[in-house]
Order: C-alpha cells, then sequence, then structure tokens
C-alpha cells in the first residue's frame, strides 16, 4: 500500500505548520517531500463500501489517507491522518499533537481499513484468486508430460481445495466473514469488484510495483529486499528450465498447447479486468519466463508476505481490528477510553479473529517448503542441475535474512525460505 508521495494529494490538505512538530529541526514539509522522506498510505479504494450488520448491529468503515515521515531516528512515523476522503469538519485532521487518545483512535481506524484491504485485497484476491486462474488454465490445457505443466504442478498443489473452502466457510452469506468483518456480505464484494477494475499484470511483478510506488529506497523495508531476492532466484530457476525445453522464441509461438494455455488465462482466467493488460499469445521465451516466475512468486513469497504475518499482527486486536462498532470520530475532544472500547469489536468478535488469524497463519503440517519437490517431475540430469542451483541460492538468501535480522526487536521473518510453501494450501 505504501507510496512516496512528492506533493499532497488534493483531498488531503496538510499544511507546513500542522507536522512541523513531527519533523527534524530545520526542515520542512516542503523540503521532505523534494527530499522523498514522505510517504502516503492512501484507503480510497474503502470509499463508498457497503457496512456489515453484525447481529443487528450496524458496523463502520472508513476510507481514510494517512501521511508517514521516514525520521531519520524514529523510522517511517505516522504525521497526519484523515479518516475520510472529503475533507471538512466532518473529516479533520488528526495529528501526534492532538489529544492523546483522539491520535490513538484515528490510528486504529488506519489499521482496521487495513485489515480490510490486506485480508480481501492483498490476500485474497491477490494471491489465491489470481493464481487460481494459472490452476484452472493449467488443468484444462496442458498435458501432465508437458514442461510447463511438470514446472507448476507442485505450486498450485491444493490451491483450489483451499479456495473452495474460503468461499464456503469464510466468504459466504453465513461465513466467518460475515460475522466478525465490517465488510462481510456485499462490502467484500464491492471492495473486491473495486481492486478488479485496477489491478493490472505489471503489479504483480515486484520490481515494477516498488518503483511504481516509489518505495525502492525506503529504509529497513525487508518486505522490499526479500520480495526481490526471492524474484530473481524464482526467475533465475524459471529461466533454466524453460531454456531446456524452449531453444529459440518460435519453439514457444508453435506450441499449440501452450498458446491455448494463455489464451485461457487471458481470455477465461481475466476476462472481466479491464485493465490487467496480459496478451492472450506468448510472443518470445522472456514473456514466458516472466508469466511463470509470476505465477510462481505469487502461489508462494508473495502468499508467504500476506499469510505468515496474520497473527503476529491481528492477535492483539486493537492493532488491526476486523470491524468497527461506531462511526469515526468528527470532534477531536469527544475521543474517551469507553468510546475506543465500545468502537473496537467486541469480546466474541475479538476472539473469532484472533483464533481465524491463528488458524491460517500457522505453519501447515504437511507443508512443503520452497524449492522442494515431494513428486520427482523432472527426470532429466539438466533439469535436477537448475533444481540444484536454486535450492542452493534459496539456502543462501536464508542465511542472509537470518543474519540481517539477528538482534533485531521485530524480526521480519516471513518470507525465510523455509518458512515460504511451495503453493497455496491454507
Amino acid at each position: 500500500m505504501i507510496q512516496r508521495c512528492k506533493e499532497l494529494p488534493g483531498n488531503f490538505p496538510v499544511s507546513g505548520d500542522m507536522v512541523q512538530g513531527s519533523l527534524t529541526p530545520r526542515t520542512t514539509l516542503e523540503k521532505e517531500l523534494k527530499a522523498g522522506n514522505i510517504y502516503l498510505v492512501d484507503y480510497a479504494i474503502m470509499d463508498g463500501v457497503p457496512t456489515n450488520v453484525i447481529r443487528g448491529k450496524q458496523q463502520y468503515i472508513a476510507a481514510p489517507l494517512c501521511l508517514l515521515y521516514e525520521h531519520p531516528d524514529q523510522g517511517l512515523i505516522p504525521i497526519a491522518i484523515q479518516l475520510g476522503q472529503t475533507p471538512g469538519l466532518e473529516s479533520p485532521i488528526f495529528l501526534p499533537k492532538d489529544p492523546p487518545l483522539a491520535w490513538l483512535l484515528a490510528k486504529i481506524w488506519v489499521r482496521h481499513s487495513e485489515f480490510q484491504v490486506f485480508q480481501l485485497l492483498s490476500h485474497l484476491l491477490r494471491t489465491h484468486l489470481v493464481v487460481e486462474v494459472f490452476c484452472v488454465a493449467t488443468l484444462r490445457q496442458l498435458p501432465a508430460v508437458h514442461p510447463v505443466y511438470k514446472l507448476l504442478a507442485p505450486h498450485l498443489r491444493y490451491t483450489l481445495e483451499i479456495n473452495c473452502r474460503g468461499r464456503t466457510q469464510l466468504l459466504s452469506a453465513d461465513g466467518i466473514f460475515k460475522r466478525v468483518v465490517s465488510t462481510g456480505g456485499e462490502g467484500l464484494l464491492v471492495l473486491a469488484q473495486n481492486e478488479y477494475k485496477v489491478l493490472t499484470y505489471r503489479s504483480l511483478q515486484p520490481y515494477w510495483d516498488f518503483q511504481q510506488r516509489g518505495a525502492t529506497k525506503l529504509r529497513k523495508y525487508f518486505y522490499r529486499e526479500y520480495s526481490l531476492m526471492l524474484w530473481d532466484a524464482i526467475h533465475s530457476f524459471v529461466s533454466g528450465i524453460v531454456s531446456l525445453y524452449y531453444h529459440n522464441d518460435r519453439d514457444v509461438t508453435e506450441d499449440t498447447e501452450l498458446q491455448a494455455w494463455i489464451k485461457d488465462i487471458a481470455e477465461e482466467g481475466f476476462v472481466d479486468v479491464p485493465k490487467f493488460g496480459l496478451s492472450r499469445e506468448l510472443h518470445n521465451k522472456t514473456e514466458l519466463v516472466t508469466l511463470l516466475s509470476v505465477a510462481i512468486f505469487t502461489s508462494s513469497a508473495q502468499h508467504a508476505a500476506t499469510n505468515n504475518g496474520q497473527f503476529d499482527w491481528c492477535a492483539w486486536v486493537p492493532n488491526t481490528p476486523c470491524t468497527m462498532r461506531h462511526p469515526p470520530p468528527t470532534d477531536k475532544d469527544s475521543v474517551t477510553m469507553e468510546l475506543i472500547m465500545d468502537t473496537l469489536p467486541d469480546v466474541s468478535q475479538t476472539c473469532l479473529e484472533m483464533a481465524i488469524t491463528w488458524h491460517l497463519g500457522r505453519p501447515q503440517p504437511d507443508a512443503v517448503p520452497l524449492g522442494q519437490y515431494r513428486e520427482q517431475y523432472f527426470t532429466e540430469p539438466q533439469a535436477q542441475e537448475v533444481i540444484d542451483r536454486f535450492r542452493q541460492e534459496l539456502k543462501e538468501i536464508e542465511e542472509h535474512i537470518l543474519t540481517q535480522n539477528e538482534g533485531l526487536e521485530l524480526p521480519y521473518l516471513f518470507l525465510l525460505p523455509s518458512r515460504i510453501e511451495n503453493s497455496i494450501t491454507i
């Protein structure tokens, strides 16, 4: 979500005076914007989404904007929050110098929006549902002896099954989201449709994504650093396997089964995604390698990044609440601890959020780590060499991550290769 802010959005009228106290001495908001030290998290996608009614009581959502400053000593800190997309008396800008409880509640509201976007869009839609398209097209169009089938099969294991369970147990009319999440029911469908309208194939490619968001220089952004290392390893592995079976671009264009596969993905899987931008034909090896890398990266590393930290971030429910039982505050001076407690999920909603995020985020008993293959799909010695190189690279990434996180108060280990599953199984 985070993106570099070069100039303040027109609907977020933060002045330099408002945030001066949060900046280092002898600098200004204008200077920090130019220096690239100001970031924005904008939940505009939440605006106008229908809200849930739980046990007869209306729930509430917000579409906040949160301005962040990369402080040289304190790291990334929030410096201004507006809880709606339309500025005005009903949507004041909350600041760290405001009454402490008002600032606290504003931050909780941002984190509540994060729960909705992270669970429904970053996690469910952009990993589970994207990879499902590859599952269906692979089973429909590629015979089991096809090299692309052999390459993808371990990375598609159990995904259709868990997605079916997600639809019936989490997202259905009487599922867990309907029982405890503020966007449960109609809201989650509208939110997903909003994301579908802007989803692009390029945004699934990490180098492009970080560049597009201007987040290439953000310090201690371990998700970026480790994602790119894993993308490089996966891309190199895919390239090695593809080159064994496709010697030139013509081999790709003349593979009728492969062309039927990409046509199925583009015309059936992503047919209603207006800006997706994936061609219905593969023209060369480079396009094939990128597409297969996207499929494997999304089903392994990207899913681990969104799935494996759920309990860590959501178990303390005020940090990422699943629902809010009062509307966003409009008066900074009227926020009390009683209002905060009444706004947060109740005891039963809290328990269910903790239980479901523990269940979904815990290591699975029959997990197969990235790069380990229980079935030997490739028997050729050259293919085995490519797989061995991939495993060696993952081992080096593992060692780098462990070394970098030694002694950190809050280590980031969600992208340790040994903790990344080959496929989406939960």
